[in-house]
């Protein structure tokens, strides 16, 4: 029986982003800063994970009080009625190197769970200066926006739409090992 080692997210050295388009012409990033992930290995085995994410939508900032509520709001993530986005992996597949990965998982927003393929980049393992264990790793995928019923959007009078329907999300992680059980 191989023992079950537990990770969980480093905060102060992580971030969860996205960007979307605005006016069709450039993007507009966001960060939630209320997050949280439990991850479980066989030993250090970051291939055999089982990862459990979950954040707090009421958290985003993009740098606009307005903008920040106005994707709070029932038009965007509802975060009133809905006060978590998770994310469950069923499967970390390896790539064609060692450090590189695709999870899979369902990603639910607004209490709709639907299926999401994330590329990952393994960035190593090191103890701190403290002796503390952590691992990084890089994040990167998309989604549409739409698939969660995040439809809302205005016309422009010159053809597009306000806000682009494809997400960018971008995550750095940094893990700390917890204890093996």
């Amino acid at each position: 029986m191989s023992t079950k080692t537990k990770w969980v997210i480093d905060p102060s050295h992580s971030e969860i982003a996205f960007k979307v388009k605005h006016l069709m012409i450039s993007n507009v990033k966001g960060v939630f800063s209320e997050f949280n992930a439990e991850v479980l290995t066989e030993g250090d085995d970051f291939s055999t994970a089982e990862i459990s994410f979950s954040m707090n939508p009421a958290s985003i900032n993009t740098g606009t009080a307005d903008r920040d509520n106005h994707l709070k709001s029932a038009d965007f993530f509802d975060a009133e009625n809905f006060n978590a986005i998770t994310f469950n992996a069923h499967s970390l597949i390896k790539g064609k190197s060692n450090d590189e990965f695709t999870l899979n998982g369902n990603l639910t927003i607004k209490g709709i769970a639907k299926p999401v393929s994330l590329a990952v980049e393994f960035g190593g393992a090191q103890a701190d200066p403290w002796g503390n264990e952590k691992a990084g790793f890089t994040i990167e995928g998309k989604i549409n926006r739409k698939d969660w019923g995040l439809n809302w959007n205005a016309a422009l009078e010159t053809g597009g739409v306000l806000v682009g329907e494809e997400v960018k999300i971008s995550c750095e992680i940094e893990l700390l090992k917890v204890k093996a059980e």
